[in-house]
């Protein structure tokens, strides 16, 4: 919901720009930064904060009555179509001849790639630079959705529109989409490499940069993931490209850029460019040195690490981050007891298991729930014994810890909680589901879940069980090879996407005791193959006693992630949320003791 504030100042506005939010740039360290997007039309007036998120749409009637947005907008997974704008019918393009030759660039070697037009474009005061109309150059987005202007001389910016493509992806898409495809974090980078390599060589920029908040392990904060969604709408050309060259910025920014499209892309077929000490980008090194220099840096691109053998030297970045800042750590799982044995980090294979009504897939649910709520992470989510309606709705009861259903004297969400929990499951939440009723092989699952990575930037896929992913019928593997297979391959695609699998798997049947109690099964009880000790990266069972559920830790391959153990945790039958057990003691009063 809009600010007071905020409305405020949208009614001043006359036309669209960037400009300072009034919501965030006050508490921010670079305080002069514009990251309030503003579009104005006919209708009213739409706003997006690309630092704290804020976002919205007003009518100009709701603006004159101080009434709130006609639209709460709650970062949607699928973005509205972007609203063409008004781009030069003419330009001079001697201008941006002139403009492109500063830096390197020959119009005539790039003006079939890309839509470029010139001006004179309104910018406010900066610097020594009074406000005013100046010539600029304009980059062109998809079907004129963005222009992106900068002064001809100075570095100042603006953008009309919403950039939310890739510049130049819609003239790669004209011909024979590309097997090499080259992702750079400017426009102006992207000139440069586009006028020293082949044709059919395809060469895109980013249309937001590299992320503003940046963590210690120079990875993209989760709270970003839905700025990536460009990616996703260029899944057909990401597809096709047998490589991807990523010649992102020379800082932990654009390192973050580089790390976050790799692992939405696939690592495996993204190379990186290791540019000149005294270089950060493809622009300086064209500069600096030339367009053969250039050229041969991208052709000697290499893959980024995924397997096989490397230096020492290739790992400094990470043994630098130990020796600043200690062993690392997983997420917290959200319940504390259970962090004691366990945190949940990417790249890992986790195998759970437990006798069947042992509350397996709800325990999943509830980690789901909990790194979705406290660390924006987002899931794919094949849960085959789930209808996805009720599924969503047990999501829904871990969010509001109110039932979904009516149940006799019980109080239930209402209306406006199950809308929220509703909103944020869609938010957080893609579910891979085959409707045609027939089992699932690995690879469509997979495909599925990179689809999520893409659209979502999903950090977690659940497979839940594994019995319903079917076995090649042309394979000659017997189900301890395909099971040893499958495991591997979940490995492989855990690491290459930076995403942390759980796998649920069913264990034989166990023996019981002369009560009637079932023996508590691990790894080595999972049925079909012992591959499922060996390959799991974390080892979970949970099983059900006559009163608490049971989190057992039976395989933890790194000692900073966790340990060996168990822990006895609380269940609500009314809306399936898993807490902390609490003991009597805990309850009593002090005074109420007697000594």
């Amino acid at each position: 919901m809009s600010t007071q504030v905020m409305r405020e100042f949208l009614s001043t506005i006359q036309e669209s720009n960037r400009y300072l939010c009034p919501e965030c740039s006050h508490k921010r360290k670079n305080k002069h930064d514009r990251s309030l997007s503003v579009t104005v039309d006919g209708e009213g007036v739409m706003w997006k904060c690309h630092h704290c998120d804020s976002e919205g749409r007003h009518t100009h009637k709701t603006l004159k009555d101080g009434l709130s947005p006609i639209k709460k907008y709650t970062a949607p997974t699928t973005p509205t179509a972007p609203t063409a704008i008004s781009v030069p019918k003419e330009s001079d393009m001697s201008v941006a001849e002139k403009y492109l030759a500063t830096r390197g660039v020959r119009y005539e070697s790039i003006k079939d790639r890309f839509k470029i037009v010139t001006g004179n474009k309104f910018f406010r005061a900066k610097g020594d630079d009074d406000q005013g109309e100046v010539p600029s150059i304009g980059f062109v987005y998809g079907d004129n959705e963005a222009v992106k202007w900068r002064t001809i001389e100075g570095k100042r910016f603006t953008q009309d529109g919403a950039a939310r493509s890739l510049w130049g992806i819609d003239k790669i898409r004209e011909g024979d989409l590309p097997k090499t495809l080259i992702i750079t974090e400017g426009e102006i980078d992207c000139a440069s490499v586009a006028s020293v390599v082949s044709k059919d060589v395809g060469v895109v920029s980013v249309p937001n940069g590299a992320p503003s908040k940046v963590s210690e392990n120079k990875r993209v904060s989760p709270e970003d993931d839905n700025k990536f969604f460009y990616l996703f709408e260029a899944k057909d050309i990401l597809e096709a490209a047998t490589d991807i060259i990523l010649m992102t910025d020379d800082d932990p920014a654009g390192a973050a850029l580089k790390e976050e499209v790799a692992r939405r892309t696939g690592r495996a077929k993204c190379k990186e460019v290791k540019y000149p000490t005294n270089c950060k980008d493809a622009n300086e090194v064209l500069l600096k040195f030339s367009s053969e220099y250039l050229l041969d840096l991208i052709e000697s691109a290499e893959y980024v690490p995924l397997d096989g053998i490397y230096s020492a030297m290739d790992y400094v970045d990470q043994v630098q981050s130990l020796y600043e800042n200690g062993m690392m750590s997983g997420v917290s799982t959200g319940i504390p007891s259970v962090d004691e044995l366990f945190t949940i980090s990417g790249g890992q294979l986790s195998i759970v298991t437990g006798i069947p009504g042992s509350g397996k897939s709800e325990f999943i649910d509830q980690i789901m729930v909990n790194l979705a709520v406290n660390e924006s992470w987002k899931w794919a989510v094949a849960s085959f014994e789930n209808p996805p309606a009720l599924h969503i709705a047990k999501l829904c009861e871990k969010i509001t810890k109110k039932p979904f259903f009516k149940a006799d004297g019980k109080s239930r969400m209402n209306v406006d909680e199950s809308d929220d929990a509703l909103q944020f499951v869609n938010k957080h939440f893609a579910f891979i589901e085959q409707r045609s009723g027939d089992m699932i092989d690995l690879e469509s699952l997979l495909s599925s879940a990179q689809s999520g990575i893409l659209r979502l930037g999903c950090r977690g896929l659940v497979i839940d069980p594994y019995n319903y992913i079917t076995q090649d019928r042309n394979g000659e593997d017997n189900e301890h090879q395909f099971i040893n297979r499958m495991l591997t391959r979940l490995v492989a695609f855990a690491r290459s996407h930076d995403v942390h699998i759980f796998l649920v798997a069913h264990p034989s049947k166990m023996p019981t005791d002369n009560t009637g109690k079932s023996a508590i099964p691990n790894g080595h009880h999972v049925s079909g193959s012992a591959a499922f000790f060996s390959k799991a990266d974390l080892g979970i069972t949970v099983h059900r006693t006559d009163n608490n559920p049971q989190v057992h830790c039976w395989k933890c391959r790194f000692k900073w992630q966790g340990q060996l153990g168990s822990t006895t945790l609380s269940y609500n039958l009314d809306n399936g949320v898993f807490s902390e057990k609490r003991y009597g003691f805990e309850d009593l009063n002090i005074a109420d003791i007697e000594f």
